[in-house]
């Protein structure tokens, strides 16, 4: 058995497959902006790719509080079958309806048998929204 390597790890707003294979990911982001607290965003994709490993194993993403503590969602976990060393595999975890009760910087962690293989951060930050014009467009 050899440990994989986590090759990427993306936060999106969504993901298709092609009937190739291929994976096309929509609405890349390192940020959320919402004009209050708490707020409930509707839905993050994951998307982790794994390579040069050899074996089975368990992949877990979960989203850390900017306390570093709390975990504020977390993957049911899922399977990584590699049936050699030239093998990748490609997840896909959506997490819905998150909380964020506060604005700051979240964490995003990845790992493989409970060792984590990357931890990265999701910046929340608070955003003013405008006010439409009053009125409108003047018809002749």
């Amino acid at each position: 058995m050899m440990t994989p390597d986590l090759q990427m790890s993306v936060l999106c707003d969504d993901v298709r497959q092609e009937r190739s294979g291929k994976f096309i990911l929509i609405g890349l982001f390192d940020v959320i902006g919402m004009p209050q607290f708490p707020a409930i965003f509707q839905r993050v994709c994951i998307v982790n790719r794994w390579c040069s490993g050899q074996g089975q194993f368990m992949e877990k993403t979960r989203i850390i509080g900017p306390d570093n503590g709390v975990v504020i969602a977390e993957g049911q976990g899922i399977r990584v079958q590699l049936n050699d060393s030239e093998s990748t595999v490609t997840n896909v975890e959506f997490f819905m309806n998150l909380k964020f009760d506060k604005e700051g910087v979240y964490w995003i962690e990845v790992l493989i048998d409970g060792d984590l293989k990357l931890r990265y951060p999701l910046r929340v930050n608070r955003v003013t929204v405008s006010s439409p014009p009053q009125g409108g467009p003047q018809l002749a």
